[in-house]
């Protein structure tokens, strides 16, 4: 019997395929993306090399049996580990710039890294900002956006953790910023070398009861750049009292707190802040002054 040729499928059939397959294996996401067909996209565009922001482009493509062989071993991986599609592809994108990162490393996804390319913190910028610290750095990837966005500064990023700082190496070199960019082993504050004209700060801030329920995928991160002790505000009292000392006299501090805005408040009820509106909201992010801070004292 002759019948209608086997359609052969294309990279949209296999991203739609892709994304039924990770719905219904309800995992979790939140590391570059928030949906089972942006994260199916991801991982077959980057499997296939082509580019990311362009799958109208090649909906059409098709793809091989080797190809889609390759893929669907890269969806099981996905799925049998629930690490998130960054530690398998071993890049993430912030603003369009690409970041190296691995399993010594959070994740980038910092909404400081909107306000760096949007000019929002600019407005408490000067020509006497020189200096900039990204504190909890990680990767590195906001003190690479940070370079990038100001060519006229030097950044300090420092971090606890040595693995991080090596994973912050390969992004610094790779953005060709070693001129500029100069890592830093430090516990808080103390290992710095202000003054700084501006402290950028992503720190662990996840409370102790959201630490217990975190997906595998949040998980697979390193504990040390997640949790914030019991109200999630541990690391930041200590980098709220310790940090007039570290900044010039008009420098500003940016802070990610994530969803802690209850805590945060309740922690410091009398300090005076600007909420920064992100695509998340205007609780994520704050700003505050050096001498807002000194009031604290």
């Amino acid at each position: 019997m002759s019948g209608q040729p086997a359609t052969e499928p294309t990279v949209i059939s296999v991203i739609e395929a892709g994304a039924q397959q990770l719905e219904a294996a309800q995992l979790a996401y939140g590391h570059g993306t928030t949906n089972a067909f942006d994260e199916a996209a991801w991982l077959v565009l980057w499997r296939l090399g082509l580019p990311l922001d362009d799958l109208d482009g090649v909906a059409e493509r098709v793809v091989t049996p080797e190809e889609q062989a390759q893929i669907a071993e890269l969806l099981r991986q996905r799925i049998s580990t629930r690490k998130p599609a960054a530690y398998l592809t071993h890049e993430a994108w912030l603003q369009g710039v690409p970041f190296y990162v691995d399993e010594r490393a959070i994740v980038p996804r910092s909404f400081i890294a909107e306000l760096l390319a949007d000019g929002t913190i600019d407005a408490w910028l000067g020509e006497h900002t020189r200096r900039v610290l990204d504190l909890c750095t990680g990767n590195g990837s906001l003190a690479v956006l940070a370079a990038l966005a100001w060519p006229e500064v030097t950044v300090d990023g420092a971090d606890l953790s040595e693995d991080a700082l090596a994973v912050a190496r390969i992004n610094v070199d790779r953005h060709d910023l070693q001129a500029r960019v100069t890592l830093l082993h430090s516990d808080g504050l103390a290992g710095v070398h202000g003054p700084y004209d501006l402290i950028l700060c992503n720190p662990p801030y996840v409370n102790a009861q959201s630490m217990a329920a975190l997906p595998a995928e949040y998980r697979a991160e390193p504990e040390l750049a997640l949790a914030g002790g019991s109200d999630g505000m541990d690391f930041i009292r200590r980098l709220l009292r310790d940090a007039p000392e570290h900044m010039s006299e008009h420098a500003v501090l940016v802070l990610e707190i994530g969803n802690e805005r209850e805590y945060f408040e309740a922690a410091f009820p009398q300090l005076e802040v600007a909420w920064l509106e992100t695509s998340a909201g205007t609780d994520q992010v704050l700003l505050v002054t050096r001498e807002a801070l000194l009031k604290l004292q």
